[in-house]
C-alpha cells in the first residue's frame, strides 16, 4: 500500500508600511507589506511548511534561513519550487492543499484565482486541487489591524 501523509503549515509577519505586499506569489495592491527576511508570502510560507511537514522534513527555517543574504528578499515562489523539488525526490506527490488566510486588510477574494495558478503551477498539479480561503477576525485579535497570518494542510501520496 501506498503512504500516504499529511502536513500542517502556519506562518504569520507583521504588516510594514511602504513595502510590497506578496501573497501566494501575488502581488497585492496595499500599501503595507510583510517584514521579513524573504518576501514575507505567508500563503507560499505557510504551503512549504504543510509539504515538509507531510514528509517529515524540518520547517522551512531550517531549508532557506534568514541569515542567508543570498535569500534577502527572495520571491518565495522560488522557496516553493525547491520544497516541490524535495516532495518529488522523496517519491510524493501533492493529493489536495487548503489554505486559509487571515487578515482584515486587503480584501484577498480578488486575487485568489491567480493565487491558486501560481501554486498548481509550481506544484504541477491543477489549480482545482488547491484550495484558498480568507477571513477575517473583524478587529477579534490583537494582531488583525497589525500583520497577516495563514494556514496551509496538505494532502501527499508516494507515487
Amino acid at each position: 500500500m501506498k503512504a500516504i501523509r499529511v502536513g500542517l503549515g502556519f506562518d504569520i509577519h507583521r504588516l510594514e508600511r511602504n513595502k510590497e505586499l506578496f501573497l501566494g506569489g501575488v502581488k497585492i495592491d496595499f500599501p503595507f507589506g510583510l517584514a521579513a527576511h524573504s518576501d514575507g508570502d505567508v500563503v507560499l510560507h505557510a504551503v512549504c511548511d504543510s509539504i515538509l511537514g507531510a514528509l517529515g522534513k524540518k520547517d522551512i527555517g531550517h531549508f532557506f534561513p534568514n541569515t542567508s543574504k543570498y535569500l534577502r528578499g527572495v520571491c518565495s515562489l522560488k522557496l516553493l519550487n525547491k520544497v516541490s523539488k524535495i516532495m518529488n525526490d522523496s517519491g510524493f506527490m501533492i493529493v489536495n492543499l487548503d489554505c486559509v488566510i487571515i487578515c482584515d486588510e486587503p480584501k484577498i477574494s480578488p486575487y485568489i484565482d491567480e493565487m491558486k495558478k501560481n501554486i498548481g503551477h509550481i506544484l504541477k498539479i491543477g489549480k482545482e486541487l488547491v484550495a484558498i480561503k480568507s477571513t477575517t477576525t473583524e478587529g477579534a485579535l490583537l494582531f488583525s489591524k497589525r500583520a497577516i497570518a495563514a494556514y496551509s494542510v496538505c494532502l501527499l501520496k508516494e507515487k
